[in-house]
This record gives structure tokens, C-alpha cells and sequence, in this order.
């Protein structure tokens, strides 16, 4: 019994000998197969750059509502037309407020008649008069004055129940194309775009915004043009913050340059991005960020296999490589 009692203590070691051994002939093996990655310290030009997300929109584009509800008895354009300034688009039924701006017109006829008359009866009292005049006086003048506003409130109510073209553009929407229906006060009845004042609106939050400035220039896509890339500059960066968005964020306009916009296809909220060349270098040298390590001592590269490694100084980051600074060469192998 004691014999096999030890000859099962030896298989079980002599099977545990086996099983480390595997595991590190298993190890040893995989990283001898493993592909040691490498590359070259590169030499060129290098641009750091910052890429935003935006949309399409356009300086001049409108959406115009009435400022009164009422029938429409008038339609002067159809969707896709283009339109001068100061077109008529579209109008209410006007009788009742022209009524109230003729009756306007009457009282302020009879007001000044009074005033006339009040006039003509204290003119000889400039130096006496008495409180009785004054009062008289100041009474006709100010149911005067009144009957005046009455007209000017009369005629903007008047003016509002027709829509005209603020500029020259497309009617790209009508609510109603077609008379004798019922709008409502605030809602968009038309919708008027002039395509050659398009841009391309970006928001930049406050770490983005101050990297920005007047003029650069900007390559921008357009999701719906992916195999394409357009030209812009910055034509004008907020100096507030963006309504309605969370934290501070920043309005830019970005112009399209060497583009007919109105052959561009493009439309009112096709979205993009936008990329901005904030800094450039020429003959520098540069390596994939991915090659760049990091230790207690600083950011260096692996010159071999096993230890070899140069510290090195960063500078300009561009989406795939980094400047690189230090006693390196182009052409130097590194290792990942």
C-alpha cells in the first residue's frame, strides 16, 4: 500500500511538471509568433486640426405667418416660385380692419377739427390763460393725439393681414395654396429662402471657439456629398452664447467659397462637418500617435524589441500623427 501510495504522488507530480511546462512552451510560443509592429520617424508638413459638427442654413430664409387670423381671399405665388422683394404672397379678407382703419381716419379728422376750433377760441390768451382754457385746450390735443394712434394701430393691423417677400428668393412652402380657408394668427403660412446667402452654421463650445478666428479657411463635408469636400472660410464667430443649447457653445458662420449655391443642391438643415486648420508646421518630424509611450519619466519611443527607448517632446496632434521633438532622425525605426 505504500508503494502505490508513492507512485501516485509521483504521477501527480510528474503531471504537474507537464502542465507548467505546456503553459510555458504555450506562452513562449505565442510571443514568438507574435508581429512586433514597427515604423519610420517621418519628415513633412503637419496640421493640427479641429473638426465641428454642423448644418446647412441661410441668412435670408423666412417663414412668414400673419399677424391676425382671417380667410384668405388672395394667393399670389405657388410653391417653387421665385419672387422679387415686396411681392404680395399672400392675403386675408381685410373688410372689417379696413373699416376700423377708414373709422380711425374719421376720428382723427374730427379730433383736429376740435383742436382747430380750441385753437381759434384761446389764441388771444397766450399770455393769460386761464385753467378752464388750459383744460379745454389740453383736452382737444390729447383726444387728438389719441385718434392719431387709433390710425397708426388701425393701419398696422391693416398692413399685417398680407404676407410680402422681405427678399428676393423661392417660395419653398405654403401652408395654403388656395383661398377661401381659415389662418391662424402665428402660423407659418410661407416659407422664402434666397440659396445665395447659404452658409454653413457650426457650434463651437468655449475650449473650441477661442482657437477660432475671422477669415480661416475651412474644408467642409456635407453628409449627404460624402465623396465630396467643399471649400469656406469663418465669416463671423458669436460673441454670445447659442440660445436654447446647454452649456456654452457658440454660434460660427462658415461662407462657401468657389461654390454657385444656387446650383449646390444643398438644403435648409442638411447636416455635415466642418474642419479647421488651426496650426501648421512644415519639415517637422512626426510618428502615429499610437507609437507613443508613456512612463513616470515622460512620453518616449522604443528604439528595439526589448528596452531601447529615446524620450522625446510633443507638439502639433493631428487626427493620426504627432509631432515628435528630440535626438531622432527621419527615417529612424521604432518599435510598438
Amino acid at each position: 500500500m505504500k508503494i502505490i501510495r508513492l507512485a501516485a504522488k509521483r504521477w501527480k507530480l510528474v503531471l504537474f511538471i507537464l502542465i507548467v511546462l505546456g503553459g510555458i512552451l504555450f506562452f513562449v510560443f505565442r510571443n514568438s509568433n507574435k508581429e512586433i509592429k514597427t515604423t519610420e520617424i517621418q519628415k513633412g508638413k503637419i496640421s493640427e486640426e479641429l473638426v465641428l459638427s454642423g448644418s446647412v442654413n441661410a441668412s435670408n430664409y423666412a417663414k412668414l405667418s400673419f399677424e391676425s387670423s382671417g380667410k384668405i381671399v388672395y394667393i399670389g405665388v405657388t410653391e417653387g416660385d421665385f419672387v422679387n422683394k415686396g411681392k404680395l404672397l399672400s392675403k386675408l379678407d381685410t373688410t372689417v380692419l379696413n373699416s376700423n382703419y377708414q373709422i380711425a381716419q374719421a376720428n382723427l379728422r374730427l379730433y383736429q377739427a376740435t383742436v382747430e376750433n380750441v385753437y381759434n377760441q384761446v389764441k388771444d390768451h397766450t399770455g393769460d390763460e386761464t385753467f378752464a382754457q388750459k383744460d379745454l385746450r389740453t383736452t382737444a390735443e390729447v383726444n387728438k393725439d389719441k385718434a392719431y394712434e387709433g390710425v397708426i394701430a388701425a393701419k398696422r393691423n391693416l398692413d399685417g393681414a398680407s404676407l410680402y417677400a422681405p427678399f428676393t428668393g423661392y417660395v419653398t412652402y405654403l401652408a395654403h395654396p388656395f383661398t377661401q380657408v381659415f389662418a391662424s394668427v402665428g402660423q407659418t403660412e410661407a416659407e422664402l429662402i434666397d440659396p445665395t446667402t447659404i452658409y454653413f452654421d457650426v457650434v463651437a463650445d468655449q475650449t473650441e471657439v477661442i482657437k477660432l478666428s475671422v477669415g480661416q479657411k475651412v474644408e467642409i463635408v456635407i453628409d449627404p456629398f460624402t465623396d465630396k469636400t467643399f471649400e469656406g472660410r469663418i465669416d463671423r464667430i458669436s460673441f454670445t452664447p447659442k440660445v436654447g443649447e446647454s452649456g456654452s457653445v457658440y454660434s460660427v458662420k462658415v461662407e462657401f467659397t468657389g461654390i454657385k449655391l444656387n446650383d449646390s443642391r444643398f438644403k435648409i438643415a442638411m447636416t455635415g462637418d466642418a474642419k479647421f486648420v488651426i496650426s501648421e508646421k512644415e519639415n517637422t518630424l512626426f510618428v502615429p500617435a499610437n507609437f507613443i509611450k508613456q512612463d513616470k519619466t515622460g512620453s518616449y519611443l522604443k528604439t528595439d524589441e526589448k528596452k531601447g527607448k529615446v524620450y522625446i517632446n510633443t507638439g502639433i496632434e493631428s487626427e493620426e500623427n504627432v509631432e515628435v521633438i528630440g535626438a531622432i532622425s527621419e527615417g529612424q525605426l521604432i518599435y510598438d
